[in-house]
C-alpha cells in the first residue's frame, strides 16, 4: 500500500490519481481501437469519450457527496480533490451515460453499438482504478480472518480516506478488480457469438456489473450510505437489474442499427 507514489519536495504524487489516470486513458484507447475496427470516425469516438471522462468525474464525486455528506460539510475543500479519492464508481457511470446518450445523437453515431464498443473499456478502467484504490487505502472491506486479508499500516491512508489500520480486512479492491476482470474476458469472448445486436454488450455488462456489486458490498467495510437498508451502490444494483434484463429483451427485438461509413479523408 502506498498512497503517495513519489513526492517532490512538498508536492506528493498520489498513487490514486496516477492509477485514476492511467484507467481513464486505457479506456479511451481501447474504445477507440474498436470504433475504428467498426468503421467509426476515431476522432470523434476520442471527443465523445473525453467528454464522458468529465462527465463521469464528476457524476462520481456528486454520488460521493451525496453518501458522504456529512463529511464533505466538514471538509468542503475535499469535494474537489480527485488524486485522494474519486468518488463513487456508480455516480460517474449514470452520469457518463446520460452524458453520452446526448453526444451520440449530436455526433451521429450509431447509439447501442457506440455503448457497445465501450463497455469492455469501462470494465478495463474500472480494473485499472481498484489497484488505485488498493493503494490509496479506500473502498476497504471489513474485517476478516481470512488468509488472503490485506493490512494497510501507512498513516497518510488513514488520515485521507479513514483507512483502519494494523486490522487484516477483505481486499475489497481486489474482488471488484477481479470481477471486473472477469466481465470483461466475458465480454469479448461472447461478443460476436450467439445472435449479436446492438446494447447486448453494454447491457450485459451493466447486468453482470450489478450482480457483482451487490454482492462484493457485503464485503465493505467502508461508510457507503444506506437506502432501504442497503448500501447505495446495492441498491442502484437492485434498480440496474431488472433495467437491464428488459433492455436486454427489447433490443433484441428491434432492427439491426446502421453504423455509418466513416468520412474520406
Amino acid at each position: 500500500m502506498h498512497p503517495i507514489l513519489v513526492e517532490f519536495g512538498d508536492w506528493p504524487v498520489y498513487s490514486y490519481g496516477v492509477l485514476l489516470a492511467a484507467a481513464y486513458l486505457a479506456a479511451l484507447q481501447l474504445a477507440v481501437v474498436r470504433g475504428r475496427r467498426l468503421g467509426l470516425d476515431g476522432s470523434r469516438i476520442m471527443d465523445l469519450g473525453i467528454y464522458l471522462i468529465i462527465a463521469a468525474l464528476v457524476g462520481a464525486k456528486l454520488m460521493l457527496v451525496v453518501v458522504d455528506f456529512r463529511y464533505f460539510v466538514e471538509q468542503p475543500r475535499q469535494i474537489f480533490s480527485l488524486v485522494r479519492a474519486g468518488g463513487v464508481f456508480y455516480g460517474g457511470l449514470i452520469a457518463a451515460l446520460g452524458v453520452g446518450l446526448w453526444l451520440v445523437r449530436r455526433y451521429q453515431l450509431p447509439p447501442w453499438t457506440t455503448a457497445d464498443l465501450a463497455a469492455p473499456g469501462i470494465a478495463l478502467g474500472h480494473v485499472i482504478g481498484r489497484f488505485g484504490c488498493l493503494l490509496a487505502g479506500c473502498c476497504y472491506g471489513r474485517p476478516t480472518d481470512v488468509p488472503w486479508a490485506v493490512t494497510f499500516t501507512d498513516p497518510v491512508a488513514a488520515a485521507n480516506v479513514g483507512t483502519p489500520l494494523g486490522i487484516p480486512l477483505h481486499p475489497t479492491q481486489l474482488y471488484d478488480a477481479g470481477a471486473e476482470l472477469l466481465i470483461m474476458i466475458l465480454l469479448l469472448a461472447t461478443e460476436r457469438r450467439g445472435r449479436p445486436f446492438a446494447g447486448r454488450t453494454f447491457w450485459l455488462y451493466v447486468l453482470l456489473y450489478a450482480i457483482s456489486r451487490f454482492i462484493i458490498e457485503f464485503y465493505r467495510g467502508d461508510d457507503r450510505g444506506a437506502i432501504a437498508g442497503l448500501s447505495t451502490s446495492q441498491f442502484i444494483s437492485v434498480v440496474l437489474f431488472p433495467i437491464a434484463i428488459a433492455m436486454l429483451y427489447r433490443l433484441r427485438r428491434r432492427p439491426a442499427e446502421v453504423v455509418p461509413a466513416r468520412p474520406a479523408r
